[in-house]
C-alpha cells in the first residue's frame, strides 16, 4: 500500500472513529426475519448437534433475522444481544465431551485483569473487551445461560474459577436430572442493554509527529543522517 493510500485510511479511520463515539451507531442490527424456506434448506445439510440447535432456537425465538450457509444469527432476542448458531461444530470436553455449536452474547465489561481467571474457568466464554462484550458458546442455550451467571461470579468476585468449575459441574448434573437449576434458566445479574466499549487511549498520535519529522529530515539530508551511514 502506498503512503498516501495509507494516509488516506487513517483519515477515514479517525472521522469514523469521531462519527461513532459522538453519534452512536456503531453496531447495527438486522429487524427484517430470513425466509424459513431458505433457512430449512441451510439447516438441512448440518450435522445432527448444529441441526438441533438451530431447530430449538427457532422454536424459542421465532425466524433468525440472518441465515448464510455457515450459520443463523438473531438479534435481540430475549434475553440476548445477539445469538448465533454454527454450522462448524468445536469439540469441547468441559465438563463433559460435547461440541460447542450456540453462541450468546450480552453486554458486559470485564476488567482486564479477570481475563486470565475467565480463561481457567471455561474457554468457550469469550470477552472482548472493546466492544464490551461477553459470550459464551456450548451445545446449548441452558449451559450458555450458566457459563455466564458463574463468570459474573467470577468477576465480582463471588467465586475463583476453580470453585466456578465445580458448581458449574453440579448445576449441570441437576439439570440435566430436570432438577430446579436456576443458575441454567436465566442470567442472574442485570445486563447493560446499551453498548458500553472500552475504546483505551491514543498512544499512535505523537509518535506519528516524530515520524513525519524524521521522513522530512530524510528528504532533505540524506546522506548526513549518522543512524542512515552504516545501513
Amino acid at each position: 500500500m502506498e503512503q498516501e493510500e495509507k494516509l488516506k485510511t487513517a483519515g477515514i479511520t479517525l472521522a469514523s472513529d469521531l462519527k461513532v463515539q459522538t453519534f452512536g451507531g456503531a453496531e447495527k442490527t438486522t429487524d427484517t426475519q430470513a425466509h424459513m424456506e431458505a433457512v430449512r434448506m441451510i439447516v438441512n445439510d448440518w450435522n445432527a448437534m448444529s441441526k438441533k440447535a438451530a431447530n430449538s432456537t427457532i422454536e424459542q425465538y421465532g425466524p433468525p433475522n440472518e441465515a448464510i450457509p455457515s450459520r443463523l444469527i438473531w438479534f435481540n432476542n430475549g434475553q440476548w444481544k445477539r445469538t448465533v448458531v454454527y454450522r462448524d461444530e468445536i469439540p469441547h470436553d468441559f465438563p463433559q465431551p460435547h461440541t460447542d455449536v450456540i453462541e450468546n452474547f450480552i453486554n458486559y465489561s470485564v476488567p482486564p485483569e479477570m481475563f486470565s481467571e475467565l480463561a481457567k474457568f471455561d474457554g468457550s466464554v469469550i470477552v472482548e473487551r472493546t466492544k464490551g462484550e461477553v459470550s459464551s458458546r456450548c451445545d446449548m442455550e441452558a449451559a450458555n445461560i450458566l457459563a455466564l451467571n458463574l463468570m459474573n461470579d467470577i468477576v465480582t468476585g463471588k467465586q475463583n474459577a476453580e470453585k466456578a468449575r465445580d458448581i458449574y459441574c453440579d448445576v449441570t448434573s441437576a439439570f440435566m436430572m430436570n432438577r430446579s437449576a436456576p443458575y441454567a434458566e436465566k442470567l442472574q445479574f442485570e445486563v447493560p442493554t446499551e453498548e458500553k466499549y472500552d475504546t483505551d487511549k491514543v498512544m499512535i498520535a505523537d509518535e506519528m509527529v516524530e515520524q513525519a519529522i524524521e521522513k522530512v529530515k530524510d528528504k532533505l539530508h540524506p546522506d548526513e543522517r549518522p543512524d542512515k551511514k552504516y545501513h
